[in-house]
This record gives structure tokens, sequence and C-alpha cells, in this order.
């Protein structure tokens, strides 16, 4: 059995951000806090991009090469016992990608999330047999139970949606999306149901660009944008694709996507013309 992995959350990478800015602010090069401390820069690039939560001792070695007023090393202490909360994963999602696993994490934390899919539903928005049938085509090589995992872990994820403080959701579909038949006909008409029940909620917005809006800059493929309740947490990216999962959080890359979901929610349709779209869709499929 393979080892228990944790993901990283929230708390975890805001202190590695941190940290990274301390060191910045001295001038220190990772390989100047090396040869001062023996802390292997490798070890280090490590703790400052959240791969891995450092031993208290070394936290505090850190604070202290950094000269650090007592007060704010305190604050940071305390944020480092709240790091140790592990991200969301339930004993059967062990076995999922490490990448995905880590969305997960960051998904359950995050305030808002715009998504732009151009060929499926969004996992947060899937019906289980929608789901199951996109993992199956998607994952070729996978096992009946590491596809049933993929499922398991979508469903459990749409929570979000309906939890106490409930996630903020802006999906933005391309028509292709309503067209592809994933699973069939019934899977497909009942997937486009649950959009437009989805849609009810105060929380989530749907709309969905016409083939007709032409090129647009969703079209290289999928991605999202994460934002956290802390201003000290900055909008993740995440982008999933052939090559795997990729995070991207440097400004100039959180300024591009955010202003291409703005350029995509521009071309797409109102909410309540995507509703008609939607639903226009559905009674085909009820008489396929």
């Amino acid at each position: 059995m393979a080892a228990k992995r944790s993901t990283p959350t929230i708390r975890l990478r805001r202190l590695a951000g941190q940290l990274r800015r301390l060191r910045d602010g001295t001038g220190l090069r990772r390989e100047d806090v090396e040869e001062r401390t023996g802390l292997h820069s490798t070890t280090l690039y490590r703790i400052e991009t959240a791969r891995a939560r450092p031993q208290y001792r070394t936290l505090d070695m850190l604070l202290k090469l950094y000269e650090i007023p007592t007060d704010e090393q305190l604050r940071l202490k305390a944020l480092y016992k709240q790091s140790a909360g592990e991200g969301w994963i339930q004993p059967w999602h062990e076995d999922l990608p490490e990448g995905y696993t880590a969305y997960i994490s960051f998904e359950r934390e995050a305030r808002g999330l715009r998504h732009y899919s151009g060929t499926s539903v969004p996992g947060l928005l899937q019906t289980e047999d929608y789901a199951r049938a996109v993992t199956r085509g998607v994952l070729r090589g996978a096992t009946h139970d590491q596809a049933e995992d993929v499922v398991t872990a979508r469903m459990g994820r749409q929570d979000v949606l309906s939890k106490e403080e409930p996630l903020e959701f802006w999906a933005v579909l391309d028509e292709a999306a309503l067209l592809r038949e994933v699973g069939g006909p019934d899977v497909m008409r009942a997937q486009l149901a649950r959009l437009l029940e989805a849609a009810q909620a105060p929380n989530v917005t749907i709309q969905v660009i016409p083939f007709t809006a032409g090129a647009h800059p969703g079209m290289p493929g999928q991605f999202i944008v994460l934002d956290f309740e802390d201003p000290l947490d900055t909008d993740l990216i995440y982008v999933d694709g052939p090559a795997g999962e990729i995070f991207l959080e440097s400004e100039a890359d959180i300024k591009r996507f955010r202003a291409d979901f703005d350029q995509l929610v521009a071309v797409a349709r109102s909410p309540d013309d995507s509703m008609a779209l939607i639903a226009g869709q559905e009674r085909k499929f009820a008489h396929t």
C-alpha cells in the first residue's frame, strides 16, 4: 500500500509565500541561506513552494536569520501550526494523481472559482453518469477501480456549492460541451437538466459561448481561476491538459487568465440566453 499522501493547504501555501518574500527582502539567495545555515537550497526551494512543510526548528532558524521582529515571528509560527491540517482527501482518493488532489484541496478553501471549459461540462456540475462516461473516455488506461475513484472524488467535490458559505462559481462553456454526446442521449438530457437546475442557485452563474462567436481566448483549452478570502492568498490558476496538471501563480499569469475569462464572459450569451440554449438542446436529446 502506498504511503499516505498529504496535499498543500492554503495556510501552507501562505506560509511558503511569506517565507519566500522574507528571504527576498533580505537580498539572500537560497544558496546564501544554505551557506549560512546548512539548510540545502533544494530543501528551501521545496519549503518556499509549499512542496514540503518545514520542521519547526527550521522555521525558527529562518526567521532568526531574516531578523524578523518577535510579534511577526509569533504570527508566522501560529500560521505554521495551522498549516499542519491536511487537504481534503478521503481514503479512496489516495491513488488519484497528485496534481488533482492538490487542486481539490485548493478548491475546498477557495472563495470563488471561474471555470472555462470548451469540450465538457465542468466537474462541479456533472451528473454521476456523465462523470463516469467522461472518465472512462478520457482515462483509457485506468482500471475500473481507478476510474470509480475519480468519479467518487468528483461527486464529493460538489458539496462546495451547497455548504454553509458556498463557493461562488462562474462557469463559461463552449457550445461544443452541450452538443458532444457523452454517454448517450439519456445521459446528456439528464446532464443538461442538471445545468438548468444548478443555475437557479444564487452562487452559480453559467454562460455559453455559441459557435457563432467565432474564435475566442478559450480555444487553446480549459482553465480555472481560484480566488481566496484572505488578501494574502493570491489567485491561483489551474490548467489541466494532456501534459498534466499545472498550477500558475505569477502576477503576469494571473492577470492574463483573468483577462481571458473576462473576454470569454463578454462573448458568451447572457445567463438567461444561455439557459434558453441549454433547454433547447435538452429537448433535442429528449427526442433522440
